[in-house]
């Protein structure tokens, strides 16, 4: 096992204010069971899992209350057990609504039979995978691309790298580096899980240089571990985190245009997904938890929590003390990649990185002006594209050059959006524009 440093610089990029000292030292804390938790069928990338439950249904803690509706899909599990008490759209995060279960917890918190495999080193993969998928399990980053996807590359690209990746360079988040620091071993054991469900060669657990504490924890737990086994120390930067750019980071390949991690032989899992997979495997507990940042100046005790998937926001910011001056944004997630929200009946799902709440000095209003051309998103652009062209075709509704520029190779990130100095809508116009596309692709497929 080696430390060492990334050899790689990634393109672009920004440096916000990261402000994680607001909670970077407090433990992670366990909020007890709220009066209702509403369970979105909408918490992966894919189709919406499909309700197995009906009004007036008692479930226990792991059942399975929605099914995978697809294969790029992931079932979705009671949280606790108690009562089903309505099926309804609910709103999500994003503000799509999406087909919820409202369960009212007995207090009981009663599991259904778990199926443990400790010994997993003797487990074939494909059983693995079975459980990954059988448990729900999706990329707890923030993407939330169904975890038993990722773990069965077709034959022909075989994976010689898996990256853990514990970078959280989003601003304000900690919950990832609180994992680290608390659960060492367990992240370490699930890597373990999944560098043999791969049968990759190399384990790469990349951590931004801005977490010793967390480099020092992991890299005691992987001291052991047999084979070419690194931790590799990013150079703070944002977005470090972003999968493509972390493997560029590690091992100096570029994903190319429209490809995926698998077309370079690596595969990257977030350090809470690992953790789930550890879970899942050697106590055979589906994911119906996970930990969030709560966090913002105006928050009374900001802090790290794991609560129950299906919280509703306004309970969670309650156990961390409610606000002690005016909230003029709330954010689920971070600033960069996170979306505004206008009312804290929300619910907690699979990918709830972060909940953020700014004070009105940290929130300015603003007109959009036009491109002055001063090329400062071509610099930020960690995928080398020019935001500021695609982004007038977007607005000339122009889809057939935004797709020739490459608008479908844009991550998200917003470093185009925080350098503009126009205040161009630069992320809603790549978002529009991919929509757009994909929905024209769908259509001529039929």
């Amino acid at each position: 096992m080696a430390r060492t440093k990334a050899q790689f610089k990634i393109n672009g990029g920004v440096h916000p204010s990261y402000h994680k000292g607001l909670a970077a030292a407090k433990a992670i804390a366990d909020m007890p069971l709220p009066a209702l938790l509403r369970v979105s069928m909408s918490q992966h990338l894919g189709a919406p899992a499909q309700p197995t439950v009906a009004k007036g249904d008692t479930v226990k803690r792991g059942q399975v209350i929605g099914e995978a509706a697809g294969f790029i899909s992931a079932a979705v599990h009671a949280p606790t057990s108690g009562t089903v008490k309505a099926l309804a759209p609910a709103e999500t995060a994003t503000g799509a609504k999406a087909m919820a279960v409202d369960i009212e917890p007995d207090g009981e918190d009663a599991w259904v039979e778990l199926t443990t495999h400790a010994c997993w080193e003797e487990t074939d993969p494909k059983q693995l995978v079975e459980i990954v998928a059988d448990t729900g399990i999706c990329g707890m980053g923030g993407a939330g691309f169904p975890t038993h996807v990722k773990l069965s590359p077709p034959p022909e690209k075989p994976i010689d790298t898996l990256i853990i990746n514990g970078a959280e360079c989003e601003p304000y988040l900690t919950a990832d580096h609180r994992l680290m620091l608390e659960y060492a071993d367990q992240i370490a054991e699930g890597a373990a899980i999944i560098r043999k469900i791969l049968g990759a060669e190399k384990l790469i657990v990349a951590i931004e240089d801005n977490k010793p504490d967390a480099i020092d924890a992991m890299e005691t737990a992987l001291k052991d571990m047999k084979g070419d086994v690194t931790v590799l120390v990013l150079e703070t930067g944002y977005p470090q985190g972003a999968e493509k750019q972390q493997i560029f980071a590690a091992i100096g390949k570029e994903v190319p245009s429209g490809g995926l991690p698998m077309d370079v032989g690596a595969v990257v899992e977030n350090v809470g997904t690992t953790l789930a997979v550890w879970d899942a495997v050697v106590n055979g507990k589906p994911l119906t938890e996970r930990v969030t940042t709560v966090t913002g100046f105006p928050v009374q005790t900001p802090g790290n929590v794991r609560s129950r998937i299906g919280t509703l926001y306004s309970d969670l910011l309650d156990f961390c003390g409610g606000t002690t001056g005016e909230v003029a944004k709330v954010i689920s997630g971070g600033p960069m990649m996170g979306f505004a929200q206008h009312s804290l009946d929300v619910t907690t799902t699979k990918t709830t990185s972060g909940l953020l709440f700014l004070a009105p000095d940290q929130v300015s209003e603003f007109t959009s002006m036009p491109c002055i051309s001063c090329g400062r998103c071509v610099v930020a652009c960690p995928m080398y594209l020019v935001p500021s062209e695609i982004s007038q075709m977007i607005e000339a509704e122009d889809y057939e050059t935004a797709e020739e520029i490459s608008v479908l190779d844009c991550i998200e990130c917003g470093c185009c959006a925080f350098e503009c100095p126009a205040h161009r809508p630069l992320v809603q116009h790549m978002k529009q524009g991919k929509s757009h596309i994909m929905l024209k692709r769908r259509q001529k497929k039929g």
